[in-house]
């Protein structure tokens, strides 16, 4: 397990590396024109990253069953933060979901997103008894999958909202949950998300613009346009690092939601290739520290944030390619951010956690065996 606890860290880190290289490439005309200086975004993302990686780190050394009795009172003050979020947040492109401390904004929803995994994974350990039964177990767990989707897609941030509910109903069925009851709440949530689509103007234009191009061709939208032109011109090695055209303030959101498409651009379809196998190896380790867990609430907690992470990766290299409508969900440990970063590296700390735990509990059955059966170690 040692082993699977350095290929997370390593694999993280490298990804980071490739974030702040294409971060300062991406970024450097917006920041000459919005603050005058090439570096500033990058100087913060810089400071972001260092602080994500801190906490990466420390939470490498917090014992992950902690989280257990942590869970219902953080779910709760999660759900009453994204509710104070509806009122008092700051307006940015037409949605209100950030939170201004004073000293820096946050983006609640993904805060919310980590805590929902882990009280999701101490509920299902804790009522893996009923879990199968629809009403007293499978309702009650889905009750707050409920409440802090619809609290995100409300702000409005109908993407996370709709990724939240997939990750979660997917940990749901991994814990036990019975797959007719998954798939009826998926199609009772679907048509509350598609309501809530079609509400809101933004989205309704992306739905329909993705739809119009599914049947009749043309493009999708200028970001999606943009950015194929992007992947497109970077060929299989790419034009080089801080040679990208479309940084030019061509592609809207650059350094952000669409940084993939800049890294196709500069570093070619090998760089895409190193980032998408960095995504799967993290996947496929992920998977395997769950499978090794010494308890179920680590297995689930484990499966949990790999899936998350893979699946927001994924789903942002699918829109930057066409592949799906404008989401507005970032590239994980690429794309420039704060809150997001920040949590990824605990949701990172956390999953390495489980994996050293289970070496100790390794170690512990072994001297355990030895003491038992002392003849089984000289076979």
């Amino acid at each position: 397990m040692k082993k699977l606890a350095l290929i997370i860290f390593f694999d993280v880190f490298i990804l980071m590396l490739l974030g702040l290289v294409i971060v300062m490439s991406a970024s450097s005309t917006y920041s000459v024109v919005k603050f005058d200086s090439v570096f500033a975004l990058f100087n913060s993302h810089l400071f972001k990253m260092l602080l994500a990686f801190l906490f990466m780190i420390g939470f490498c050394f917090i014992p992950y069953e902690i989280y257990k009795g942590l869970s219902k009172p953080a779910i709760i003050f999660m759900a009453i933060v994204l509710l104070i979020t509806l009122f008092v947040a700051t307006d940015i492109k037409g949605a209100g979901r950030w939170l201004d401390l004073g000293f820096t904004t946050i983006q609640p929803a993904d805060i919310a997103k980590l805590v929902l995994i882990i009280h999701l994974a101490f509920l299902l350990n804790d009522k893996s008894n009923i879990i199968e039964n629809y009403r007293h177990g499978f309702v009650y767990l889905f009750t707050w999958v409920v409440i802090i989707s619809v609290l995100i897609m409300l702000q409005p941030n109908i993407s996370n909202g709709i990724m939240l509910i997939m990750v979660s109903l997917t940990i749901m069925y991994v814990g036990g949950a019975r797959l007719k009851h998954i798939f009826i709440s998926l199609v009772s949530f679907f048509m509350i998300g598609g309501l809530a689509v079609l509400l809101h103007s933004h989205s309704r234009a992306r739905i329909f613009s993705f739809i119009e191009s599914i049947f009749h061709g043309g493009d999708i939208n200028l970001q999606v346009k943009q950015s194929l032109y992007s992947l497109g011109s970077g060929g299989i090695f790419g034009v080089g690092a801080g040679n990208s055209m479309q940084n030019n303030l061509f592609l809207p959101e650059a350094y952000g939601d669409f940084i993939f498409a800049i890294l196709g651009e500069e570093m070619g379809f090998i760089g895409t290739m190193i980032v998408l196998s960095g995504f799967l190896v993290f996947f496929f380790t992920g998977i395997l520290i769950s499978k090794k867990s010494k308890d179920k609430f680590g297995q689930l907690l484990a499966f949990g944030i790999t899936l998350s992470i893979t699946a927001y990766a994924f789903v942002n290299v699918a829109v930057t390619t066409g592949l799906l409508p404008t989401t507005g969900l970032p590239l994980p440990f690429i794309s420039y951010g704060g809150t997001s970063l920040f949590f990824l590296g605990i949701s990172v700390g956390i999953l390495i956690n489980i994996a050293l735990s289970n070496i100790k509990h390794e170690t512990g059955t072994m001297i355990i065996q030895k003491e038992q059966f002392p003849g089984m170690m000289k076979v």
